[in-house]
């Protein structure tokens, strides 16, 4: 792997890292925004429990994922993909927040990137 890509998945690897840590513990503490609001309410009246559990939850899943992306950034960043699209189509399905599917579905293409570079780089060291 030349040292220009080998840069550009450092850099990946770090976003995709810590993004997701930095928005999970924010579940807990609602410093960057008020999560919340991002629950539909469709979904929010299923719920057994309110729309805070729930964000809390998701921090954890988030907290998890980005933590998988520096120990496994193949795994990693194909959770960390997943779950950008996942949170992109529910924004988009629920017709609320819809700018901000949008800047997940192009996050969830630089995860792509970064799961394409760590399977190039572990084919590359098999190889080699």
């Amino acid at each position: 792997m030349n040292s220009n890509t080998k840069i550009v998945k450092s850099i990946l690897t770090y976003t995709f890292g810590l993004v997701p840590i930095i928005a999970g513990l924010d579940k807990f503490t609602n410093i960057l925004t008020d999560w919340s609001q991002y629950v539909d309410d469709g979904l929010s009246e299923i719920l057994p429990f309110d729309a805070t559990t729930f964000m809390m939850t998701v921090g954890i899943i988030e907290i998890i994922a980005g933590i998988l992306v520096f120990v496994k950034p193949k795994i990693g960043s194909f959770v960390v993909m997943s779950w950008l699209i996942g949170i992109a189509l529910t924004l988009v399905f629920s017709g609320k927040f819809v700018d901000v599917a949008v800047r997940d579905f192009v996050m969830a293409v630089g995860a792509f990137s970064l799961f394409k570079l760590s399977s190039d780089s572990s084919k590359e060291a098999i190889t080699t």
